[in-house]
């Protein structure tokens, strides 16, 4: 029965939510920096860090939606979205470095993207699994 249940192919259009998330990240992060907003919140020490990491965090929850139903789901391929979130993570790091106006290559902005994007990986696979034992109830 839990196999039937899983034969579903994802559809295209349930990935237009991380491909608009992946181009948000690449607009936010290469926008010059005296357009970053300053004062209030953003004064707070290392709230850059909490926004790198809920941006890559909410990469992979968008990333890995489209499977969840389907007969490709696993923590395998959870695994490897989360990787390549982290990878995208490193390159916008180099791209800020070497292609935008007042942006600064940051390690720890990177330390930030890849704990936000295995904060979601464990979360995700935490609600994958769930999900697994109610079907196998049914």
């Amino acid at each position: 029965m839990l196999l039937l249940l899983k034969t579903v192919v994802p559809k295209l259009k349930l990935f237009i939510p991380a491909l608009v998330w992946v181009a948000l990240i690449y607009i936010l992060l290469t926008m010059p920096g005296k357009d970053v907003p300053s004062g209030g919140i953003f004064d707070i020490p290392n709230f850059d860090k909490l926004v790198h990491a809920g941006l890559f965090g909410m990469l992979v929850l968008l990333a890995t939606f489209p499977f969840f139903r389907s007969k490709y789901a696993s923590a395998v391929l959870f695994l490897k979205i989360t990787l390549l979130a982290i990878l995208y993570g490193v390159a916008m790091e180099f791209v800020q470095k070497y292609f935008t106006v007042d942006r600064d290559f940051d390690i720890w902005d990177m330390v930030a993207d890849a704990f936000g994007a295995l904060v979601g990986f464990a979360w995700i696979t935490m609600r994958y699994k769930r999900f697994l034992r109610k079907r196998a109830v049914v």
